[in-house]
């Protein structure tokens, strides 16, 4: 653990120190649903009826963002390399960066979301849920994505590869997300989609960081 910690600390202070990811996933999750009233117009029901899947489908692109350079700036400066020969488990490297994309861009879009959910008028109704959804669902964005990422290590222009390996994967966390802030607002209890939320976020921590890591063992060793 005390490897862990020290691996996510320093990913940390290089993730604020030479900016990028986490920065620019916000900007665009703001950007992007700020467009929709733009787009849409003043119909303020439209709004909050759309609001939750606005809300979720802004965040998974945005998670997409940063995830090409989750192993890949460490893998080009030899970092990774050197990371592999010391006495830290892959296992505990892998949790590291997930962790730390999570800190860095999957918290702040949560923080984000509570007011951009007022700058759509969803129903008030639907607020705790939206936040606890996304504080479930983020995570396992950032785990699976970490396997795509892990897939994709080394392969020239794998950004779209990545994608279209993420991207199926992600559509059960976007359903059940969405869907559980919508049976909220109509009072129809969200209890049973975040208990499905959960038991996906449980699944992702158990088997994607080992996925992850024997992806990047198969690179390293090829």
């Amino acid at each position: 653990m005390t490897g862990f910690w020290l691996l996510a600390r320093r990913d940390v202070v290089l993730t604020y120190r030479l900016g990028g990811g986490g920065a620019m996933a916000v900007g665009f999750y703001v950007l992007a649903v700020t467009l929709f009233p733009l787009g849409i117009g003043p119909n303020l029901l439209l709004l909050g009826r759309i609001a939750p899947g606005v809300l979720w489908v802004s965040a998974l692109l945005s998670c997409l963002l940063s995830l090409d350079r989750l192993f890949q700036a460490d893998e080009e400066d030899g970092s990774l390399d050197q990371l592999l020969l010391g006495p830290v488990s892959l296992l505990s490297i892998v949790g590291a960066k997930v962790f730390v994309h999570w800190l860095t861009t999957g918290f702040p879009l949560v923080v984000a979301a509570t007011w951009l959910s007022f700058m759509l008028s969803m129903d008030i109704a639907g607020f705790n849920t939206l936040l606890l959804s996304l504080l479930l669902g983020t995570p396992v964005l950032s785990l699976v994505g970490a396997v795509g990422a892990a897939v994709t290590l080394g392969v020239r222009r794998g950004g779209m590869l990545m994608t279209l390996i993420v991207l199926p994967l992600y559509i059960p966390v976007l359903v059940f997300g969405a869907t559980a802030v919508e049976a909220s607002i109509f009072g129809l209890g969200a209890s049973a989609h975040l208990m499905i939320m959960a038991a996906m976020l449980l699944i992702a921590i158990v088997l994607c960081p080992y996925a992850a890591a024997s992806a990047i063992r198969s690179h390293s060793e090829s």
